[in-house]
Protein backbone atom coordinates (compact mmCIF):
# COMPACT_ATOMS: atom_id res chain seq x y z
CA UNK A 1 0.00 0.00 0.00
CA UNK A 2 1.17 2.99 -0.50
CA UNK A 3 1.96 6.05 1.52
CA UNK A 4 -0.47 8.68 1.60
CA UNK A 5 1.02 11.88 0.74
CA UNK A 6 -1.38 13.94 2.70
CA UNK A 7 -0.30 14.54 6.55
CA UNK A 8 3.46 15.48 5.25
CA UNK A 9 5.12 18.88 7.06
CA UNK A 10 6.94 21.35 4.98
CA UNK A 11 10.07 19.67 5.62
CA UNK A 12 8.70 16.26 4.59
CA UNK A 13 7.61 17.69 1.28
CA UNK A 14 10.84 19.41 0.44
CA UNK A 15 12.44 16.31 1.24
CA UNK A 16 10.65 14.25 -1.03
CA UNK A 17 11.23 16.71 -3.77
CA UNK A 18 14.71 17.04 -3.60
CA UNK A 19 15.09 13.05 -3.50
CA UNK A 20 13.29 12.92 -6.55
CA UNK A 21 16.03 15.53 -8.25
CA UNK A 22 13.86 18.10 -7.99
CA UNK A 23 13.93 21.64 -6.68
CA UNK A 24 13.60 22.59 -3.03
CA UNK A 25 10.76 25.21 -3.66
CA UNK A 26 8.57 22.21 -5.21
CA UNK A 27 8.07 20.77 -1.61
CA UNK A 28 6.63 24.12 -0.80
CA UNK A 29 4.24 24.14 -4.36
CA UNK A 30 3.26 20.67 -3.11
CA UNK A 31 2.77 21.63 0.31
CA UNK A 32 0.13 24.72 -1.24
CA UNK A 33 -1.93 22.66 -3.11
CA UNK A 34 -2.38 19.31 0.05
CA UNK A 35 -3.67 22.05 2.16
CA UNK A 36 -4.27 25.73 0.87
CA UNK A 37 -5.41 24.89 -2.23
CA UNK A 38 -7.12 21.15 -0.69
CA UNK A 39 -6.21 19.68 -4.03
CA UNK A 40 -7.84 16.42 -4.11
CA UNK A 41 -5.71 14.74 -6.62
CA UNK A 42 -2.07 14.81 -8.16
CA UNK A 43 -3.24 15.99 -11.82
CA UNK A 44 -5.23 18.85 -10.07
CA UNK A 45 -1.47 19.93 -9.32
CA UNK A 46 -1.21 21.96 -12.60
CA UNK A 47 2.70 23.92 -11.82
CA UNK A 48 3.91 20.70 -11.63
CA UNK A 49 5.02 18.63 -15.43
CA UNK A 50 3.16 15.42 -16.12
CA UNK A 51 6.31 14.07 -15.13
CA UNK A 52 6.41 14.81 -11.84
CA UNK A 53 3.10 14.56 -11.43
CA UNK A 54 3.43 10.71 -12.78
CA UNK A 55 6.36 10.64 -10.21
CA UNK A 56 4.63 11.50 -7.26
CA UNK A 57 1.54 8.97 -7.85
CA UNK A 58 3.89 6.24 -8.42
CA UNK A 59 5.31 6.39 -5.04
CA UNK A 60 2.52 7.75 -3.06
CA UNK A 61 -1.54 7.95 -2.77
CA UNK A 62 -3.56 11.31 -2.28
CA UNK A 63 -6.28 9.71 -0.10
CA UNK A 64 -9.11 11.18 2.77
CA UNK A 65 -11.16 9.34 4.51
CA UNK A 66 -14.80 9.08 4.30
CA UNK A 67 -18.22 10.72 5.97
CA UNK A 68 -20.02 7.40 7.81
CA UNK A 69 -22.67 9.11 8.74
CA UNK A 70 -23.57 12.90 10.17
CA UNK A 71 -26.29 13.22 13.08
CA UNK A 72 -27.63 17.30 12.70
CA UNK A 73 -29.14 18.76 15.76
CA UNK A 74 -31.49 21.44 14.20
CA UNK A 75 -31.88 23.36 17.25
CA UNK A 76 -27.95 24.91 17.43
CA UNK A 77 -26.85 23.77 14.06
CA UNK A 78 -24.38 21.37 15.92
CA UNK A 79 -23.11 18.07 13.69
CA UNK A 80 -21.36 15.60 14.66
CA UNK A 81 -19.46 13.44 12.08
CA UNK A 82 -18.66 9.76 12.37
CA UNK A 83 -14.98 9.07 9.96
CA UNK A 84 -14.25 5.94 8.35
CA UNK A 85 -10.67 5.37 8.38
CA UNK A 86 -8.76 3.47 5.72
CA UNK A 87 -8.41 0.40 7.58
CA UNK A 88 -12.82 0.14 8.34
CA UNK A 89 -12.24 2.28 11.82
CA UNK A 90 -14.41 5.33 13.26
CA UNK A 91 -13.41 8.30 14.80
CA UNK A 92 -15.77 11.44 15.01
CA UNK A 93 -15.73 14.92 14.40
CA UNK A 94 -17.52 17.69 15.84
CA UNK A 95 -18.88 20.69 14.21
CA UNK A 96 -20.08 23.49 16.58
CA UNK A 97 -21.09 27.59 15.30
CA UNK A 98 -20.26 30.00 17.54
CA UNK A 99 -20.29 33.96 16.55
CA UNK A 100 -16.74 34.13 15.96
CA UNK A 101 -17.37 31.11 13.72
CA UNK A 102 -17.06 27.57 12.75
CA UNK A 103 -15.01 25.61 15.43
CA UNK A 104 -14.11 21.95 15.22
CA UNK A 105 -13.40 19.75 17.88
CA UNK A 106 -10.84 16.69 16.53
CA UNK A 107 -10.22 13.32 17.76
CA UNK A 108 -6.24 12.19 18.20
CA UNK A 109 -7.33 8.04 18.11
CA UNK A 110 -9.15 5.72 17.45
CA UNK A 111 -10.89 5.02 20.85
CA UNK A 112 -9.34 5.80 24.61
CA UNK A 113 -7.03 4.17 27.06
CA UNK A 114 -7.26 6.82 29.99
CA UNK A 115 -10.90 4.96 31.12
CA UNK A 116 -12.34 8.49 32.74
CA UNK A 117 -15.84 6.71 34.03
CA UNK A 118 -18.14 9.29 32.68
CA UNK A 119 -16.92 9.06 29.13
CA UNK A 120 -18.44 7.35 26.48
CA UNK A 121 -14.71 7.85 24.53
CA UNK A 122 -13.00 5.36 26.65
CA UNK A 123 -15.36 2.38 26.58
CA UNK A 124 -13.41 -0.81 24.77
CA UNK A 125 -10.13 1.11 24.86
CA UNK A 126 -7.67 2.49 22.52
CA UNK A 127 -7.46 0.45 19.41
CA UNK A 128 -4.30 2.62 17.28
CA UNK A 129 -3.07 6.01 17.22
CA UNK A 130 -4.17 8.74 14.43
CA UNK A 131 -1.65 10.19 12.29
CA UNK A 132 -1.23 13.55 11.67
CA UNK A 133 -2.64 13.44 8.06
CA UNK A 134 -6.01 11.75 9.66
CA UNK A 135 -6.21 14.72 12.06
CA UNK A 136 -5.76 17.02 9.50
CA UNK A 137 -8.26 15.14 7.24
CA UNK A 138 -11.30 15.76 9.86
CA UNK A 139 -11.04 19.34 8.91
CA UNK A 140 -10.71 18.98 5.38
CA UNK A 141 -13.85 16.46 4.76
CA UNK A 142 -15.97 18.46 7.31
CA UNK A 143 -14.86 21.90 5.27
CA UNK A 144 -15.79 20.23 1.94
CA UNK A 145 -19.01 18.46 3.22
CA UNK A 146 -20.32 21.88 4.53
CA UNK A 147 -18.85 24.37 2.05
CA UNK A 148 -16.81 26.55 4.83
CA UNK A 149 -13.81 27.40 6.46
CA UNK A 150 -12.84 26.00 10.40
CA UNK A 151 -11.57 28.80 12.12
CA UNK A 152 -11.36 27.26 15.53
CA UNK A 153 -9.94 23.85 16.27
CA UNK A 154 -10.71 22.13 19.72
CA UNK A 155 -8.00 18.68 20.55
CA UNK A 156 -11.00 16.78 22.65
CA UNK A 157 -12.66 14.74 20.67
CA UNK A 158 -11.73 11.01 21.03
CA UNK A 159 -8.62 10.20 22.78
CA UNK A 160 -5.81 11.80 24.83
CA UNK A 161 -3.58 14.39 22.53
CA UNK A 162 -0.65 14.22 24.74
CA UNK A 163 -0.54 10.17 23.91
CA UNK A 164 -0.32 10.59 20.69
CA UNK A 165 2.25 13.83 21.14
CA UNK A 166 4.33 13.74 17.72
CA UNK A 167 1.57 13.17 15.31
CA UNK A 168 -0.46 15.95 17.72
CA UNK A 169 2.17 18.50 17.32
CA UNK A 170 2.59 18.02 13.98
CA UNK A 171 -0.79 17.99 13.02
CA UNK A 172 -0.76 21.60 15.22
CA UNK A 173 1.91 23.06 13.06
CA UNK A 174 0.27 22.06 9.31
CA UNK A 175 -3.02 22.96 10.25
CA UNK A 176 -1.04 26.85 11.19
CA UNK A 177 0.86 26.70 8.54
CA UNK A 178 -1.14 25.40 5.90
CA UNK A 179 -4.95 25.70 6.74
CA UNK A 180 -4.18 28.92 8.43
CA UNK A 181 -5.59 28.25 11.31
CA UNK A 182 -3.83 30.48 14.22
CA UNK A 183 -2.51 28.93 16.77
CA UNK A 184 -4.15 30.87 19.06
CA UNK A 185 -7.36 29.38 17.99
CA UNK A 186 -6.39 26.11 18.68
CA UNK A 187 -6.99 24.49 22.05
CA UNK A 188 -5.75 21.45 23.51
CA UNK A 189 -7.35 18.96 26.01
CA UNK A 190 -5.06 16.70 28.23
CA UNK A 191 -6.39 14.74 31.60
CA UNK A 192 -3.30 15.58 33.00
CA UNK A 193 -0.34 13.83 31.27
CA UNK A 194 2.29 15.43 33.54
CA UNK A 195 5.71 14.73 31.12
CA UNK A 196 3.43 15.88 27.70
CA UNK A 197 2.35 19.14 29.42
CA UNK A 198 6.04 19.54 30.42
CA UNK A 199 7.36 18.93 26.68
CA UNK A 200 4.54 21.13 25.36
CA UNK A 201 6.21 23.99 27.61
CA UNK A 202 8.93 23.95 25.64
CA UNK A 203 8.05 23.98 22.51
CA UNK A 204 7.03 27.56 21.89
CA UNK A 205 3.94 27.29 20.63
CA UNK A 206 0.53 29.66 21.40
CA UNK A 207 -2.02 27.23 21.55
CA UNK A 208 -3.94 27.08 24.64
CA UNK A 209 -3.77 24.58 27.08
CA UNK A 210 -7.17 23.14 29.03
CA UNK A 211 -6.71 20.59 32.02
CA UNK A 212 -9.37 17.89 33.05
CA UNK A 213 -9.88 18.44 36.15
CA UNK A 214 -13.29 17.60 37.53
CA UNK A 215 -12.38 17.35 41.11
CA UNK A 216 -9.82 19.52 43.41
CA UNK A 217 -9.73 16.03 45.68
CA UNK A 218 -7.25 13.73 44.98
CA UNK A 219 -9.02 10.35 46.23
CA UNK A 220 -12.24 11.53 44.32
CA UNK A 221 -10.24 12.52 41.31
CA UNK A 222 -8.73 8.89 41.25
CA UNK A 223 -12.47 7.47 41.47
CA UNK A 224 -13.15 9.04 38.08
CA UNK A 225 -10.01 9.56 36.80
CA UNK A 226 -7.65 6.41 36.89
CA UNK A 227 -4.36 8.89 35.46
CA UNK A 228 -4.67 10.88 39.06
CA UNK A 229 -3.45 7.09 40.34
CA UNK A 230 -0.08 7.97 37.92
CA UNK A 231 -0.01 11.82 38.52
CA UNK A 232 -0.63 13.27 41.84
CA UNK A 233 -3.15 16.42 41.56
CA UNK A 234 -0.48 18.49 43.49
CA UNK A 235 2.26 16.97 40.78
CA UNK A 236 -0.25 17.85 37.73
CA UNK A 237 -0.89 21.36 39.36
CA UNK A 238 2.54 22.52 40.00
CA UNK A 239 3.70 21.30 35.77
CA UNK A 240 0.49 23.49 35.20
CA UNK A 241 1.89 26.18 36.93
CA UNK A 242 5.31 25.66 35.01
CA UNK A 243 3.55 25.75 31.77
CA UNK A 244 2.02 29.04 32.67
CA UNK A 245 5.00 30.25 33.86
CA UNK A 246 7.43 29.68 30.38
CA UNK A 247 4.62 30.50 27.98
CA UNK A 248 2.90 33.15 29.30
CA UNK A 249 -0.55 31.46 28.23
CA UNK A 250 -3.28 31.22 31.15
CA UNK A 251 -4.82 27.61 31.61
CA UNK A 252 -8.13 26.47 31.08
CA UNK A 253 -9.51 23.91 33.96
CA UNK A 254 -12.39 22.06 32.67
CA UNK A 255 -14.71 20.60 35.58
CA UNK A 256 -18.10 18.48 34.76
CA UNK A 257 -20.25 19.17 37.03
CA UNK A 258 -21.80 15.94 38.39
CA UNK A 259 -24.97 15.46 40.86
CA UNK A 260 -23.65 14.62 44.61
CA UNK A 261 -20.34 13.57 43.36
CA UNK A 262 -18.15 16.96 42.84
CA UNK A 263 -20.70 20.02 43.18
CA UNK A 264 -20.76 19.80 47.50
CA UNK A 265 -19.84 23.42 49.15
CA UNK A 266 -16.50 21.61 49.78
CA UNK A 267 -15.79 21.45 46.22
CA UNK A 268 -16.69 25.15 45.54
CA UNK A 269 -14.23 26.05 48.61
CA UNK A 270 -11.65 23.66 47.03
CA UNK A 271 -11.69 25.31 43.21
CA UNK A 272 -11.77 29.38 45.38
CA UNK A 273 -8.55 27.91 47.18
CA UNK A 274 -6.91 26.69 43.84
CA UNK A 275 -7.93 29.30 41.46
CA UNK A 276 -8.04 32.76 43.63
CA UNK A 277 -6.01 35.45 42.58
CA UNK A 278 -5.00 33.36 39.10
CA UNK A 279 -4.92 33.94 36.06
CA UNK A 280 -6.28 30.95 35.78
CA UNK A 281 -9.90 30.26 34.15
CA UNK A 282 -12.85 28.14 35.24
CA UNK A 283 -14.90 26.32 32.39
CA UNK A 284 -17.76 24.72 33.96
CA UNK A 285 -19.46 21.96 31.80
CA UNK A 286 -23.27 20.38 32.24
CA UNK A 287 -22.32 16.37 32.09
CA UNK A 288 -23.50 14.90 28.73
CA UNK A 289 -24.83 11.85 30.35
CA UNK A 290 -24.62 8.47 28.90
CA UNK A 291 -26.42 4.81 29.58
CA UNK A 292 -23.05 2.90 30.68
CA UNK A 293 -22.46 5.11 33.75
CA UNK A 294 -24.08 6.26 36.98
CA UNK A 295 -22.72 10.07 36.89
CA UNK A 296 -25.64 12.82 35.99
CA UNK A 297 -25.67 16.83 35.71
CA UNK A 298 -25.45 18.21 38.91
CA UNK A 299 -29.29 20.15 39.43
CA UNK A 300 -26.83 22.69 41.17
CA UNK A 301 -24.95 23.82 38.35
CA UNK A 302 -26.46 27.26 38.28
CA UNK A 303 -26.05 27.90 41.95
CA UNK A 304 -22.28 26.43 41.54
CA UNK A 305 -21.66 28.98 38.77
CA UNK A 306 -23.24 31.83 41.12
CA UNK A 307 -21.01 30.83 43.95
CA UNK A 308 -18.01 30.77 42.32
CA UNK A 309 -18.66 33.99 40.66
CA UNK A 310 -19.49 35.56 43.68
CA UNK A 311 -16.35 34.82 44.96
CA UNK A 312 -14.05 35.95 42.34
CA UNK A 313 -13.14 33.07 40.07
CA UNK A 314 -13.15 33.50 36.58
CA UNK A 315 -15.30 30.91 35.40
CA UNK A 316 -17.93 30.31 32.58
CA UNK A 317 -20.49 27.95 31.98
CA UNK A 318 -20.02 25.95 28.83
CA UNK A 319 -23.00 26.37 26.31
CA UNK A 320 -24.10 23.21 25.77
CA UNK A 321 -24.91 22.17 22.35
CA UNK A 322 -25.80 19.18 20.33
CA UNK A 323 -28.61 18.46 22.68
CA UNK A 324 -30.97 16.00 19.94
CA UNK A 325 -27.93 14.14 18.72
CA UNK A 326 -25.19 11.76 20.83
CA UNK A 327 -23.45 14.58 22.05
CA UNK A 328 -21.03 12.81 24.28
CA UNK A 329 -17.93 12.03 23.12
CA UNK A 330 -17.65 8.08 21.68
CA UNK A 331 -21.40 7.78 20.93
CA UNK A 332 -21.66 7.65 17.96
CA UNK A 333 -18.46 5.82 17.40
CA UNK A 334 -19.84 3.41 20.03
CA UNK A 335 -22.91 2.21 18.40
CA UNK A 336 -21.37 2.04 14.72
CA UNK A 337 -18.84 -0.49 16.50
CA UNK A 338 -21.50 -2.10 18.81
CA UNK A 339 -23.40 -2.22 14.82
CA UNK A 340 -20.39 -4.28 13.09
CA UNK A 341 -20.06 -6.86 15.79
CA UNK A 342 -23.89 -7.85 15.59
CA UNK A 343 -24.05 -7.94 11.76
Amino acid sequence: MKENIFGKDLKECETLMVDRKEAKYRGDQLFQWLYEKRSEAFNEMTNFSNQLREKLSKDFQLTHGRIAQIQEDHHDGTKKFLIELFDKQYIETVLMHYQHGASLCVSTQVGCNMGCKFCASTKGGKIRDLTAGEILDQIFLVEKNDDLRISNIVIMGIGEPLENYEEVLKFIHIANDGFGIGQRKISLSTCGIVPGIKALAQENLQINLAISLHSVFQERRKEIMPIANKYKLDTLISACQEYFEKTGRRITYEYAVMDGYNDRDEDIDGLVKLLKGSQNHLNLIGLNEIEEVAYKESSRLNYFFKELEKRGINVTMRRKMGREIDAACGQLRKKRCEDKVSL
